[in-house]
């Protein structure tokens, strides 16, 4: 039995299969995705999707999906299933008989006698998706028609019907080059062998994506159309469908889809699937190599990025790429501060534990490659920057007190990764001396000086090594309490928030701890109490009057829930690190447990990956993204951490 593997039963439960999606990703940045029965449920689902730099290079939707028919015994059978205003039409998951994703997404069509089945793949470096299509049981000669559907539009709207559309397909060799609109990449559609393509341009009206729907966005799309391709398939053949921004030989199609099905891994436990879900969040652009921080609707964010790096690509060998990362990264520094989201024009600075998590992720490196005196010579310059521009005060109102600690924020801006806002303020006020900040920031100067010591720069050393020590000791002085056992979440001024959340396991997990012995094992065990759960760490104590145990609703909704108790499984990778810490070999055991119950897990949302975040109440249930890069990232740190100990 294959590892991934969804049988009819499941499959033509339409209700339960159409919430459960598949991914695939490649190295341009272009995906492929929709619900496990073909039916697109979102505005980002799509057969490929792909960066179009000549515009502004985000992501768009370019071939929506397809709709294959079957003609069996004089009678047409369509295999496609689309969404209409309460209607599904057509309804080919009936059909459905297997799937199994292993390698690549495939799907077992049965209709009578006839057995079809269908792989897909993207190319691995060019924006280009695969299908190959096999007739492997029945008559010995069918019909087949293939119609496709596109929109041509950013993966954050939805497409309506216009009198702009390009409604002219050009014949090219075994195919159609066609473009919707002016500005887009042309469609060029290929076979491995000749059909006969009828032009018919046409709109397809109000598809509808249900999780748009639930989620309060606009969900209803007017689809295009430029026609469809006839040919016969014989048993025992096959035939390979090719959707790409440019134009292929269609006579290698059979050839190239068989290469590049021979470069991908089959999984074959869980710790595959992690590890072929942490390469889909991997992409080179024309800025460097980025991390996507997860799918479908996150790009490039750089607290995700630099929290994500060490486990995506350390763990697994990548030292190389891990560089390559924080090198992209780096260029966009400006003024102590690296970027919340985007890049160059786009960027965004409104992040103030950004640059300190390059730290830690530099620190990782560091240590994975024995390179303490080159990292110094590499990056010593940017560190510096860093914390020289962190203690006089840059945007943010981010500053170092005389005490040592970092205090960030105002009243309209969040700065921490708790980032959501309602009405342009933080649902969860953390301005002042938040708990994680200082955590990273005194191991970031903790490492700054470890780094300059071996490389002999006495002056940094100097002017800086007597900071950790009064920063410490003022830490605890204000964020411990006696009574509580625990560390306060956020400090300012006279106001003190003694909400029970997750941040304060950085004090603990950080290289450089801020609180060791009793105190770091009563936070943990108060943190484990109430805040651990087998999909990762609530973000609020379900004992707080603001705590919310499902995430639902329209966007504001979601953001009023997004930190006030949802789980977030990337927060074990540090309770994890701190547990071990503190308890030693005799915690293996329970970590191992925290990893294995995540097995079950790539079954449930995105096949074979990790969701950004969990409900708070049991059971559970996944949402938010269907694939997280800091979620994989964390578990695969864990598998490293169990293996090391």
């Amino acid at each position: 039995m294959p590892l991934i593997y969804f049988d009819e039963t499941q499959l033509t439960d339409f209700n339960s299969s159409s919430e459960i999606e598949f991914l695939e990703t490649n190295k341009t940045g272009a995906y492929c995705s929709s619900s496990l029965v073909l039916c697109n449920t979102r505005k980002y689902h799509g057969l490929l999707v792909a960066r179009q730099p000549q515009i502004d290079d985000h992501s768009y939707v370019l071939l929506s999906s397809v709709n294959e028919a079957i003609t069996v015994g004089g009678k047409e059978f369509q295999l496609g299933t689309q969404q209409y205003p309460n209607t599904l039409h057509p309804q080919g998951f009936s059909f459905l008989h297997s799937y199994f994703g292993d390698a690549v997404p495939t799907w077992i069509y049965k209709v009578g006698s006839l057995s079809l089945k269908k792989e897909m793949l993207l190319v691995a470096n060019e924006d280009r998706v695969l299908i190959r299509y096999s007739h492997i049981a029945g008559e010995d000669s069918v019909e087949f028609k293939l119609d496709p559907f596109s929109v041509c539009r950013k993966i954050h709207t939805v497409g309506k019907f216009n009198d702009e559309v390009g409604l002219t397909a050009v014949e090219i060799e075994q195919g159609i080059e066609y473009k919707m609109y002016t500005q887009y990449d042309s469609l060029f559609l290929q076979f491995s062998k000749k059909t006969n393509f009828s032009a018919a341009p046409n709109w397809f009206y109000n598809v509808e994506y249900l999780r748009e729907l639930e989620r309060g966005y606009e969900f209803r799309e007017d689809v295009f159309s430029p026609g469809y391709f006839c040919t016969t398939l014989k048993k025992g053949e096959s035939i390979v469908f090719s959707a790409g921004t440019k134009k292929t030989s269609a006579k290698k199609l059979t050839v190239l889809f068989a290469d590049e099905l021979s470069a991908i891994k089959t999984v074959k436990n869980f710790g595959d699937c992690l590890e072929k879900a942490a390469d889909q969040f991997i992409v080179n652009t024309k800025k460097g190599t980025e991390i996507c921080a997860g799918y479908h609707w996150f790009g490039r964010w750089g607290r995700d990025t630099f929290i994500s790096l060490p486990g995506l690509t350390l763990t697994r060998g990548k030292a190389d790429v891990c560089k390559s990362i924080l090198d992209t990264m780096l260029k966009d520094l400006k003024g102590g501060l690296l970027t919340n989201i985007g890049a160059g024009d786009e960027a965004r600075y409104n992040s103030a534990d950004a640059s300190l998590w390059f730290f830690w992720a530099l620190q990782k490196y560091s240590a994975h490659t024995s390179t303490s005196k080159k990292v110094w010579k590499d990056y010593g310059a940017k560190m510096k920057d860093i914390l020289v521009n962190y203690r006089k005060g840059t945007l943010y109102n981010i500053n170092m007190q005389e005490n040592g600690l970092l205090y960030g924020g105002q009243e309209d801006v969040a700065l921490t990764w708790m980032d959501a806002m309602v009405d342009n303020r933080p649902v969860t006020p953390r301005a002042g001396l938040a708990v994680d900040l200082n955590a990273l920031w005194y191991n970031a100067i903790c490492f700054a000086l470890e780094s300059a010591s071996i490389a002999g720069d006495k002056a940094f050393v100097e002017e800086w090594k007597d900071i950790p020590p009064r920063l410490k000791t003022a830490f605890k002085n204000l964020f411990w309490s006696v009574d509580n056992s625990y560390l306060a979440d956020c400090i300012d001024g006279n106001h003190f928030d003694w909400s029970i959340r997750p941040n304060q396991v950085f004090a603990i997990s950080l290289p450089y701890p801020l609180i060791e012995g009793e105190m770091a094992a009563s936070v943990l065990e108060i943190v484990k109490e109430k805040l651990l759960t087998p999909r990762g760490l609530r973000t609020l104590s379900q004992n707080d009057r603001m705590y919310s145990g499902f995430y639902r609703g329209n966007q504001r909704e979601r953001d009023m829930m997004y930190h006030q108790g949802v789980v977030w499984p990337w927060l074990l990778g540090h309770f994890a690190e701190a547990y071990l810490k503190v308890h030693g070999n005799e915690a293996k055991y329970f970590i191992q447990e925290i990893y294995d119950s995540f097995a079950s897990a790539i079954y449930e949302y995105g096949v074979g990956s990790i969701a950004e975040i969990y409900d708070g109440d049991a059971p559970h249930k996944a949402v938010g993204t269907i694939s997280q890069a800091w979620s994989v990232a964390e578990l695969l740190r864990i598998r490293e951490m169990i293996e090391a100990n």
